[in-house]
């Protein structure tokens, strides 16, 4: 069996509804008819989660990612501790 290309919060946006992802990786959405953008799925009311990522302006251990509510965040794989500034933890 194939795998299914479209992931699951894709293919329930709402017609007038698009995404795009930033640079760094985020997904966002667009409401083309209200011209608005926003972190979480139209439907869900969830951020889409794409998974940590490593960056070379981190120290080493550290990881960026994202809350469910769309706000970024860093984990210390070393200690286990999860941070909104990862220099709190110097």
């Amino acid at each position: 069996m194939a795998a299914n290309p479209q992931p699951d919060w894709l293919s329930c946006l709402p017609s007038s509804w698009a995404y795009g992802v930033t640079r760094d990786g985020r997904t966002f959405f667009i409401n083309e008819e209200a011209k608005s953008t926003t972190w979480l799925h139209p439907v869900t009311g969830e951020a889409v989660v794409t998974g940590h990522r490593k960056t070379s302006d981190l120290p080493t251990g550290w990881e960026e990612g994202y809350t469910f509510e769309g706000a970024r965040c860093f984990i210390n794989q070393t200690s286990v501790l999860t941070e909104t500034d990862w220099t709190r933890s110097l």
